[in-house]
């Protein structure tokens, strides 16, 4: 009998160190944990003609954004795939699409590869998370497309802890929360160093609206996780607006500077772009102290460093807070004008709101509430296209919220925060709908501090 992956799928090699390093570390590389590179290496040298490792470091390295690295190690495994069966030839041509930048047929291949071989993990997690093939298909509907997959494949994984935790999420980002916990906690119990199932289950917190929890749980378990691990700075960006949520607002600012801000940070550029432009907007607009507007310019270098022109509206998004944020009004123009082009290209799968959005959070940070409010709520149906958590595109929620407010239309943001609060308790929400009370005095405008 020939020599298997942990998920009883065969492995053209006769080298069993290579498949004992090649097992390990595509577990660490579905676990988000630091060490694959170090293992997919050592199947490598057992191996040099092992297709599959070459192709995970291709996957590892991508994930880590070292682009032509991953390509080099594509076109390694392309050459060795002479000798390989069907499902590994298939399993590295998912992976080569996605590395080579081609993400419709990426998908196209994972689908058509899970349907075929539904055990197949490395290809099928491509497809899935905020940032996966699938999210970022432009479709308003990706959470449920995800769902939709998963539990088409559900009956051949039975308690595997990776499979659990995304089918989890999966729940839990299309509002079947306690569900969706159960899976993701199953997922831990399995594995209880899955980062992937640790931000899974944060999902669940934020989701219940449970910031004390969700706090508690963060901190315990970061504890034993390297800071290098791909997402330490995401989970930290959670703990951050925990805290913030619970009002602790120094604690929240110390995370801020510590783990997230892009000099720390040891992520991949567009998740540092994101949690560090999203942390201080929302600091900006939640009424924290003291100001933080200190803390853009390393933001906004960031931004243009690794994303000097639209390309990925999510990215783009994040950029133009910060954009925004520091005055660079012709920096704003031009991402939403390349924006623009790309939309009418059809070279933008999330369409027109991602432009809308960036046009609308400049109007915002100029004061100019009203143009936000109209183009903020004309997004709103669309945010879901531009990828991302429900957690995540809160900041473009909570940005129309405050135009609304600051722009008299009361009526309009009561009625988004009592949706809200019809989905999840929240503290803040509470606040800003009494703002909207009639009668109910002068209030404090969201963003506004005592003098």
């Amino acid at each position: 009998m020939g020599l298997t992956d942990r998920f009883g799928l065969w492995l053209s090699t006769v080298s069993a160190e290579a498949v004992a390093s090649y097992v390990a570390g595509v577990d660490l590389l579905l676990s988000a944990n630091v060490g694959a590179e170090v293992q997919l290496e050592r199947a490598v040298a057992a191996d040099p003609n092992f297709a599959l490792a070459h192709i995970a470091r291709a996957r590892m390295l991508q994930l880590r954004a070292r682009m032509p690295e991953a390509r080099v190690a594509v076109t390694r495994a392309r050459e060795l795939c002479e000798g390989v069966t069907p499902r590994e030839r298939q399993h590295i041509d998912a992976i080569a699409l996605a590395v080579d930048g081609a993400p419709a047929e990426a998908l196209a291949m994972v689908r058509s590869h899970a349907a075929q071989y539904p055990r197949d993990a490395l290809p099928l997690s491509l497809a899935l998370g905020v940032f996966g093939l699938l999210g970022f298909t432009g479709r308003r509907d990706h959470h449920q497309a995800q769902l939709a997959l998963l539990e088409e494949l559900a009956p051949h994984w039975d308690d595997d802890w990776w499979f659990l935790g995304y089918l989890g999420w999966a729940y839990i980002e299309t509002g079947e929360v306690a569900k969706g916990t159960r899976l993701v906690e199953r997922s831990l119990a399995g594995n209880p160093r899955n980062a992937h199932a640790a931000h899974q289950r944060v999902h669940g917190f934020f989701e219940a609206g449970d910031a004390a929890g969700g706090a508690a749980f963060i901190e315990e378990w970061l504890e034993g996780y390297d800071r290098a691990g791909q997402l330490h700075c995401h989970l930290s960006w959670h703990l951050a607006l925990f805290e913030l949520a619970r009002g602790n607002d120094e604690r929240a600012r110390a995370i801020y500077r510590e783990n997230i801000r892009p000099a720390v940070a040891k992520a991949v550029p567009m998740l540092v772009l994101a949690d560090s432009a999203s942390f201080l907007w929302r600091w900006r607009f939640y009424g924290a102290a003291p100001t933080l507007e200190q803390e853009w310019a390393e933001v906004a270098a960031h931004a243009r460093q690794h994303f000097p022109r639209a390309s990925l509206a999510f990215a783009d998004l994040h950029a133009a807070l910060a954009e925004a944020a520091i005055g660079d009004d012709d920096g704003v123009r031009s991402r939403v004008a390349g924006l623009e082009s790309l939309a009418r290209d059809g070279r933008l799968p999330s369409g027109g709101v991602a432009p809308a959005l960036c046009a609308g959070a400049a109007a915002l940070a100029r004061g100019d509430h009203t143009e936000a409010a109209r183009l903020l709520e004309a997004a709103l149906h669309d945010l879901p296209r531009i990828g991302g958590s429900h957690a995540q595109r809160e900041v473009a929620e909570d940005s129309l919220i405050v135009a609304l407010l600051r722009s008299g239309q009361s009526e309009k943001a009561a009625r988004l925060l009592r949706s809200r609060l019809g989905r999840r308790p929240s503290a803040r929400d509470e606040a800003w709908l009494a703002v909207c009370s009639p009668g109910s005095g002068p209030k404090l405008m969201p963003g506004a501090r005592q003098s």
